[in-house]
């Protein structure tokens, strides 16, 4: 029996340009998930908590906070692209293209524009990927450019943390318990 490394994000050589990594998991955007970030982020435009002001707006309903489908879709993202970065080194060209509703689904994904290895962190390259939403209908929300460091998979700061367990998790040790 072996321990299995869980999925541990790609690391600078894994990057090739022109690949496209769709992020696996969808994400439905909720009422109360839009009125929490508009509170928390002190937004108070009421489009996004009065449903009064969002019906007479001309979408007829409240919109979801612009910064929240960002966020949404760049946290999709960083399992592919950003898990082993140490560094955001800037977004550019946000375009909010369409809006987003309580109840819409935000899937996204990123194409790989460009890799270059750091001249003053040899252990480390940047990346820069274009990454999008896309709405349960397919219609994109939004697109952005992003460039961040991400370590090269042997430097000494990308090994992993997970902590040596005092007894292994086995099937041996598992049959032992269930005996007592």
């Amino acid at each position: 029996m072996a321990v299995v490394a869980g999925w541990q994000g790609r690391f600078f050589e894994d990057f090739v340009v022109g690949d496209v990594y769709q992020h696996p998991l969808g994400r439905t955007i909720t009422e109360t998930d839009n009125t929490w970030f508009t509170l928390l982020t002190m937004n108070t435009n009421q489009a996004h908590f009065n449903a009064q002001v969002g019906a007479d707006s001309e979408f007829g309903r409240m919109i979801v906070a612009s910064p929240l489908t960002i966020s949404i879709v760049l946290g999709q993202s960083v399992s592919d692209t950003s898990q082993n970065a140490f560094a955001n080194l800037g977004i550019d060209e946000l375009r909010l293209s369409n809006p987003v509703f309580a109840g819409d689904t935000l899937w996204s994904e990123s194409l790989v524009l460009e890799t270059r290895g750091s001249s003053s962190r040899p252990d480390a390259g940047i990346v820069r990927v274009r990454s999008r939403g896309l709405n349960q209908d397919g219609v994109e929300v939004l697109t952005f450019k992003r460039a961040f460091y991400v370590h090269r998979r042997d430097a000494p700061r990308a090994a992993s943390h997970f902590p040596q367990a005092a007894t292994p998790l086995s099937l041996e040790n598992e049959a032992g318990e269930n005996a007592q």
